[in-house]
Protein backbone atom coordinates (compact mmCIF):
# COMPACT_ATOMS: atom_id res chain seq x y z
CA UNK A 1 0.00 0.00 0.00
CA UNK A 2 1.40 3.40 -0.93
CA UNK A 3 1.66 6.30 1.48
CA UNK A 4 -1.01 8.25 -0.42
CA UNK A 5 -3.45 5.35 -0.15
CA UNK A 6 -2.73 5.12 3.58
CA UNK A 7 -3.48 8.82 4.02
CA UNK A 8 -6.72 8.43 2.07
CA UNK A 9 -7.68 5.45 4.25
CA UNK A 10 -6.96 7.44 7.42
CA UNK A 11 -8.96 10.41 6.10
CA UNK A 12 -11.86 8.16 5.13
CA UNK A 13 -11.73 6.50 8.52
CA UNK A 14 -11.74 9.85 10.27
CA UNK A 15 -14.71 11.09 8.22
CA UNK A 16 -16.66 7.88 8.86
CA UNK A 17 -15.98 8.14 12.59
CA UNK A 18 -17.10 11.76 12.71
CA UNK A 19 -20.30 10.88 10.81
CA UNK A 20 -20.98 8.06 13.26
CA UNK A 21 -20.33 10.31 16.26
CA UNK A 22 -22.64 13.05 14.95
CA UNK A 23 -25.35 10.45 14.22
CA UNK A 24 -24.99 9.04 17.74
CA UNK A 25 -25.30 12.51 19.26
CA UNK A 26 -28.31 13.40 17.10
CA UNK A 27 -30.14 10.20 17.94
CA UNK A 28 -29.37 9.85 21.62
CA UNK A 29 -32.09 9.88 24.19
CA UNK A 30 -32.13 13.39 25.73
CA UNK A 31 -33.13 11.90 29.08
CA UNK A 32 -30.17 9.49 28.99
CA UNK A 33 -27.37 11.16 27.04
CA UNK A 34 -24.18 9.37 26.06
CA UNK A 35 -21.89 8.87 29.03
CA UNK A 36 -18.72 10.98 28.96
CA UNK A 37 -16.70 7.85 29.72
CA UNK A 38 -18.08 6.11 26.63
CA UNK A 39 -17.33 9.10 24.42
CA UNK A 40 -13.81 9.38 25.85
CA UNK A 41 -13.22 5.69 25.25
CA UNK A 42 -14.38 6.02 21.63
CA UNK A 43 -12.12 9.02 21.06
CA UNK A 44 -9.16 7.16 22.60
CA UNK A 45 -9.78 4.15 20.36
CA UNK A 46 -10.02 6.40 17.33
CA UNK A 47 -6.77 8.12 18.26
CA UNK A 48 -5.04 4.74 18.61
CA UNK A 49 -6.37 3.68 15.22
CA UNK A 50 -5.04 6.87 13.62
CA UNK A 51 -1.62 6.26 15.18
CA UNK A 52 -1.60 2.70 13.85
CA UNK A 53 -2.47 3.96 10.36
CA UNK A 54 0.39 6.46 10.61
CA UNK A 55 2.82 3.75 11.74
CA UNK A 56 1.67 1.51 8.90
CA UNK A 57 2.37 4.32 6.43
CA UNK A 58 5.82 4.90 7.94
CA UNK A 59 6.70 1.21 7.81
CA UNK A 60 5.60 1.14 4.17
CA UNK A 61 8.01 3.98 3.38
CA UNK A 62 10.85 2.18 5.19
CA UNK A 63 10.11 -1.04 3.29
CA UNK A 64 10.15 0.83 -0.04
CA UNK A 65 13.51 2.36 0.85
CA UNK A 66 15.00 -0.99 1.89
CA UNK A 67 13.78 -2.69 -1.29
CA UNK A 68 15.27 0.05 -3.47
CA UNK A 69 18.60 -0.16 -1.66
CA UNK A 70 18.62 -3.94 -1.98
CA UNK A 71 17.78 -3.77 -5.68
CA UNK A 72 20.53 -1.24 -6.38
CA UNK A 73 23.03 -3.43 -4.51
CA UNK A 74 22.24 -6.22 -7.00
CA UNK A 75 23.64 -4.29 -9.98
CA UNK A 76 26.59 -6.24 -11.38
CA UNK A 77 25.71 -9.40 -9.44
CA UNK A 78 24.58 -12.69 -10.89
CA UNK A 79 21.03 -13.65 -9.96
CA UNK A 80 18.82 -16.66 -10.53
CA UNK A 81 15.18 -15.94 -11.16
CA UNK A 82 11.93 -17.68 -11.98
CA UNK A 83 10.66 -17.28 -15.53
CA UNK A 84 8.22 -18.94 -17.90
CA UNK A 85 9.56 -20.87 -20.89
CA UNK A 86 8.06 -20.51 -24.39
CA UNK A 87 6.01 -23.67 -23.82
CA UNK A 88 4.55 -22.21 -20.59
CA UNK A 89 6.55 -24.32 -18.14
CA UNK A 90 8.34 -22.63 -15.25
CA UNK A 91 12.13 -22.45 -15.42
CA UNK A 92 14.99 -20.92 -13.48
CA UNK A 93 17.35 -18.65 -15.41
CA UNK A 94 20.58 -16.96 -14.38
CA UNK A 95 22.12 -13.69 -15.50
CA UNK A 96 23.87 -10.51 -14.42
CA UNK A 97 21.81 -7.54 -13.23
CA UNK A 98 22.49 -4.57 -15.50
CA UNK A 99 19.92 -2.05 -14.34
CA UNK A 100 17.18 -1.41 -11.78
CA UNK A 101 13.87 0.00 -13.03
CA UNK A 102 11.29 1.54 -10.70
CA UNK A 103 7.85 1.67 -12.28
CA UNK A 104 5.31 4.46 -11.91
CA UNK A 105 3.46 2.46 -9.26
CA UNK A 106 6.68 1.88 -7.28
CA UNK A 107 7.23 -1.72 -8.39
CA UNK A 108 10.90 -2.67 -8.70
CA UNK A 109 12.24 -4.63 -11.66
CA UNK A 110 15.72 -5.73 -12.65
CA UNK A 111 17.10 -5.78 -16.18
CA UNK A 112 18.94 -9.09 -16.64
CA UNK A 113 20.20 -9.51 -20.18
CA UNK A 114 17.20 -9.08 -22.46
CA UNK A 115 14.68 -9.78 -19.67
CA UNK A 116 12.93 -7.55 -17.16
CA UNK A 117 12.60 -9.47 -13.89
CA UNK A 118 10.45 -8.56 -10.88
CA UNK A 119 12.52 -8.27 -7.71
CA UNK A 120 10.17 -10.80 -6.08
CA UNK A 121 11.12 -13.41 -8.71
CA UNK A 122 14.81 -13.45 -7.72
CA UNK A 123 15.61 -16.74 -6.00
CA UNK A 124 19.41 -16.55 -5.57
CA UNK A 125 22.21 -13.98 -5.69
CA UNK A 126 25.90 -14.64 -6.39
CA UNK A 127 28.89 -12.26 -6.56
Amino acid sequence: MSAAASINNASDLQMNYMKLLVTQLQNQNPLEPMDNKDMSAQLAQFSQLEQLESMNSSFGKVLDSVQRSYASALIGKEVSFRATAADGTPETLTGQVEEVVIGSSGDISLVVGDRVVDLADVSAVRN
